[in-house]
């Protein structure tokens, strides 16, 4: 297949052909988007196992996690033991432009690194809350949320960052010092989620059953260990290709999710880098949340064991 140009050493191809249905964009597009913005989106990619969204034409999305056998012998790739396939797993770490070319060009529209890195895989970096609203619509819903979580945040001595997820709601970083355990983290997170949650009920919810959820905004507390959550400048399957940024507290409730696609979020950010801007410095999980964390169920667990249990009572 002849490519219609080469950067970085790169082969790229059909790169006028539509993205997705609905993207509004090309593959070059995507391929012009990473590219303008790589110097910010891989410091954020780097040493971390990577899982992307590809969209072949004529398919649906899917996740990807294995580095395909085709790829470059120069990307860099990390072994690691996936629980729920029960196999090991090749991930790939996108580390420099020129992988992240090569992932645009297999049409990798979204790049979901691990909150740890490759080489401290028992350290996360980050503690994460993922603010989901009830509806597509209701985005001031999840940014009254976050302000909950900000508030939680700072009577715990704590400050996070924000960005939009790029979907519907918005995600919370807060840079944590190397030592923690990761049980630790995970506890402080469920903590942090069910303070903001007491601070206004019949805004927020930590409940992880849907339906429990009473049209409120979800404070999902469970991106923790291995988990992933999309990065900062990542495009998004969504009709219009937006983009996750990175908003000031401030200016939360000046923006959309809208605003920030792969059309507009290079000329907004010019030679900016806002998440590293905005994003403090590593901070030490405080004892009590950590304890307080330790006494609230695991999110998942809890919600697996009452839905066995309402799958009885409606047997019953």
């Amino acid at each position: 297949m002849a490519s219609d140009e080469a950067r970085d050493g790169v082969e790229l191809t059909n790169l006028d052909q539509p993205l997705f249905d609905g993207a509004e964009a090309t593959k070059r597009d995507l391929v012009d988007y990473l590219d303008a913005v790589h110097d910010r989106v891989i410091p954020v990619l780097r040493d971390r196992p990577l899982s992307v969204v590809r969209v072949r034409q004529g398919q649906e999305p899917f996740m990807q996690k294995n580095t395909p056998k085709y790829a470059p012998s120069w990307i860099r790739t990390v072994p690691l033991w996936a629980e729920t396939s029960r196999r090991q797993v090749s991930y790939a770490l996108c580390d420099d432009r020129r992988t992240l070319l090569w992932f645009a060009n297999q049409r990798a529209v979204e790049y979901h690194p691990t909150l740890v890195r490759a080489g401290q895989r028992d350290h996360q970096t980050h503690l994460v809350l993922d603010l989901d609203p009830p509806l597509a619509d209701a985005f001031p819903l999840a940014v009254r949320a976050a302000l909950l979580v900000r508030q939680a945040l700072a009577d715990a001595g704590l400050k996070g960052a924000v960005k939009t997820s790029g979907a519907k709601g918005l995600h919370v970083f807060v840079p944590i010092e190397p030592h923690a355990a990761m049980a630790d983290v995970a506890a402080a997170t469920r903590a942090v989620a069910a303070r903001a949650e007491r601070l206004d009920p019949v805004l927020a919810t930590t409940a992880f059953i849907r339906e429990d959820r009473g049209g409120k905004v979800f404070l999902d507390s469970t991106r923790s260990g291995g988990a992933t959550v999309v990065a900062a400048y990542s495009p998004r399957v969504r009709p219009g290709v937006p983009v996750s940024f990175p908003v000031a507290w401030e200016d939360l409730d000046r923006v959309t999710p809208a605003d920030f696609t792969v059309h507009t979020a290079a000329g907004l950010l010019g030679d900016g880098d806002p998440w590293a801007e905005l994003m403090p410095e590593p901070q030490r999980l405080p004892a009590d949340l950590i304890e307080e964390g330790h006494t609230i169920p695991v999110a998942r667990v809890q919600a697996m064991h009452e839905g066995k249990r309402r799958a009885r009572a409606r047997g019953a």
